[in-house]
């Protein structure tokens, strides 16, 4: 995931970068795909789910099967390495672990037993899909937290909960780096600037870039000035990865830069928008303008 912010211009920009995680186990071997009934290994890893691994241990929610996580299942069991796999299958992960298991057959290679020290890996709450695969004694597991980003039908609403948390955050004295700020007032949402974030947002998304730099050269002062929004202060912040609205200002509020941003007494008002384009190195981009008019 990653995070980057304009500095604030007054009629006058920071990057921190935090890339999705990617866990595998190692575990590679021969096999061609094939069509497999799953649901014992599935019941089998849920029931291990909701025993825990060892005393004490806390249940995880049950996963589901997920056709194309067991198609690159099949496809890492046939030596295929787990990026190449997923992207095969047409599969989309956050974060996924690969289990392999040798020497058991059917459901019991499900077991803590089975597992060893691979159980610990399969209790992850952050998982919630599962693809498998079997050959003789051998088991494949890939465990997955999915790509999941908002609707673009839910544009209004993810606005709505970016202004809402950047407000909560502007309501009390914050430190932003080296910098403490005092409480500000609470920014409005403004349709002009919900154009410009929305505009950019796009267009990082469909080229597959991530800058504050459009592909034509502008900055966000030159494109507020191009759609015709008078500023006396203007800024930017933008993100890629977050797959919602908390996680995007969580991240911008924990980075110096954007959290300045967020609590400048500059800015009275704001848009905030996303897109989403799943063949995109990211998959989904945030923007947020501020500004002040004259």
């Amino acid at each position: 995931m990653r995070t980057s912010s304009t500095a604030t211009k007054t009629r006058g920009a920071c990057m921190h970068a935090a890339l999705a995680i990617l866990l595998t186990a190692a575990g590679l071997a021969q096999a061609q795909p094939a069509v497999q009934d799953h649901a014992p290994l599935l019941r089998a890893l849920n029931a291990l789910r909701q025993q825990g691994c060892g005393k004490g241990a806390r249940p995880a929610a049950p996963l589901r099967e997920h056709a194309a996580l067991s198609r690159a299942t099949a496809l890492v069991a046939g030596g295929r390495k787990l990026d190449d796999a997923l992207k095969a299958s047409g599969y989309r992960a956050q974060r996924t672990v690969q289990i392999t298991v040798r020497g058991a057959t059917g459901a019991a290679a499900l077991t803590q037993k089975a597992l060893g020290n691979s159980c610990g890996a399969a209790m992850h709450s952050e998982f919630v899909e599962a693809g498998f695969y079997q050959r003789g004694a051998h088991t494949w597991v890939l465990l997955a937290e999915p790509f999941s980003p908002p609707a673009a039908a839910q544009a209004d609403q993810v606005q709505a909960r970016v202004l809402a948390l950047v407000n909560e955050a502007r309501s009390r004295p914050q430190r932003c780096g080296n910098q403490a700020f005092a409480a500000a007032p609470p920014l409005q949402l403004n349709p002009a600037l919900y154009g410009l974030a929305s505009a950019h947002a796009a267009d990082m998304a469909r080229y597959d870039y991530f800058s504050h730099t459009g592909r034509d050269g502008s900055t966000v002062d030159s494109r507020a000035n191009r759609a015709g929004y008078r500023w006396r202060a203007i800024g930017e912040n933008i993100a890629a990865g977050q797959m919602d609205a908390d996680a995007a200002v969580r991240g911008w509020i924990n980075s110096p830069g954007h959290c300045a941003n967020i609590m400048s007494p500059a800015f009275s008002e704001m848009g905030a928008a996303f897109a989403v384009n799943t063949r995109s190195s990211q998959g989904i981009y945030w923007t947020q303008v501020f500004g002040t008019t004259p």
